[in-house]
């Protein structure tokens, strides 16, 4: 087999090529953005509390609307509602950069902004993610999970690894610009895909919108695979993810590097997760994923604690990268899991379900972080919820085989 032949057979369709190059361009847009606001939330008020408040203004919506954004994407035109849903987080992110360039942001003005366009997420995650088996054959659906597993992974590691060396040489505002432009232009490329109907829209309405999200929360917690990895997902992410959210203060009072810091740890850990997420997506089989899943955690963990126990700058940078690789190795295993075994006509619930899990769990991990942080040090919590993390791992391991039989064989 080819080392990359999974990732190749994915490529191989016009409408597929479409869709990864706008939604890693999106999505690294976003990551940008994401680390360019969090470093200016700690220039106007220097508060790890606020950093953190900041991250969970953004992706804590995701608490209330995901699960009313997957039964909404289940139930209508999921590439209408997807490209109205990029044009909000567009004109926010526009609205951010232009305060910020005019000398009118504040601490609350930005938490303001930062709401809006994490509900518009909210809405866009599933439904764009809906649609992507529309976009391949049935025979080539796994590995095009896998590389849209990796673009989002990558994307979420490569965005903070360009926007900090830009914060570091001309602020935050182009950086936030960047987001807008790749929005745009991820909109601009959805009427070009040619999406199976079946996949376009999701079923008729078949009763209230409450009644369909609670099946589908029904569903996806009494799935004995997608519900536990889920939950393992969920509380690793809150455990170990809020590190990146809130990178500032680390590099301000740990390593005392300001935003040439903040640049190198952010591209260590983008060049790390390259590595992991294209090894792990090129695999484009879904045997052996929940082991990588698990693993990919209790490794993270040992990191943590390595990049909050240290106070040398080379090596937090190293575990920057491994944390980074861990990350994506991670993400990407447990989307390919749930995508793969989720049925059609609940995959857009499901995903937003998953799509709350990467946006909601890092931003209580990040608020929690920043509250302690200011109390006790960024050091202490961070190391405290490492070795939590571990204890979810070891319970991680002890459950595998058995949700692997359910996730990794979907009927």
């Amino acid at each position: 087999m080819k080392p990359f032949g999974a990732l190749q057979r994915a490529l191989s369709h016009r409408d597929a090529r479409i869709f990864f190059t706008a939604s890693l361009t999106s999505w690294t847009g976003l990551w940008m953005h994401r680390i360019a606001v969090m470093w200016l939330a700690w220039e106007l008020t220097h508060s790890a509390f606020w950093v953190g408040m900041v991250a969970f203004s953004d992706l804590a919506p995701a608490v209330i609307f995901s699960p009313i954004a997957g039964a909404v994407a289940d139930r209508m035109d999921r590439v209408k509602l997807t490209m109205i849903a990029q044009m909000v987080v567009a004109a926010e992110a526009l609205c951010t950069a232009t305060f910020t360039a005019t000398g009118h942001i504040s601490i609350g003005v930005l938490i303001s902004f930062e709401l809006i366009g994490g509900i518009a997420q909210s809405f866009a995650q599933p439904a764009r993610q809906a649609v992507m088996p529309g976009l391949v054959p049935v025979a080539d659906l796994p590995a095009a999970v896998a590389c849209n597993s990796l673009c989002f992974n990558v994307a979420r590691f490569l965005g903070p690894g360009i926007a900090g060396p830009m914060i570091a040489v001309w602020g935050v505002v182009p950086a936030i610009l960047c987001n807008v432009a790749a929005y745009t232009i991820a909109t601009l490329t959805l009427p070009m895909l040619r999406v199976n109907p079946g996949h376009r829209r999701g079923h008729p309405p078949e009763g209230s919108l409450l009644s369909e999200m609670q099946e589908g929360l029904r569903y996806a917690a009494g799935h004995p695979g997608i519900g536990p990895v889920l939950a393992f997902a969920g509380v690793s992410a809150i455990l170990l993810r809020g590190v990146q959210e809130v990178l500032p203060p680390f590099v301000d009072r740990i390593f005392q590097q300001g935003a040439g810091g903040l640049a190198v740890l952010t591209a260590a850990i983008a060049v790390g997760a390259l590595i992991g997420g294209v090894a792990i997506a090129a695999r484009g089989r879904l045997q052996g994923v929940t082991r990588i899943a698990v693993l990919a955690v209790a490794a993270q963990a040992v990191v943590v604690v390595g990049f909050a126990a240290t106070s040398y700058f080379p090596f937090a940078v190293l575990c920057a990268a491994l944390y980074g690789a861990c990350g994506a190795a991670h993400g990407i295993s447990a989307q390919m899991l749930v995508q793969s075994a989720a049925l059609t006509r609940m995959r857009g619930r499901t995903l937003a379900l998953w799509g709350l899990i990467t946006r909601a769990c890092p931003a209580l991990g990040a608020l929690v972080l920043g509250m302690t942080g200011e109390v006790f040090g960024m050091r202490i919590p961070t190391l405290v919820a490492a070795f939590c993390a571990m204890g979810v791992a070891a319970w991680g391991v002890t459950r595998m085989r058995g949700w692997a039989r359910h996730l990794e064989n979907p009927s």
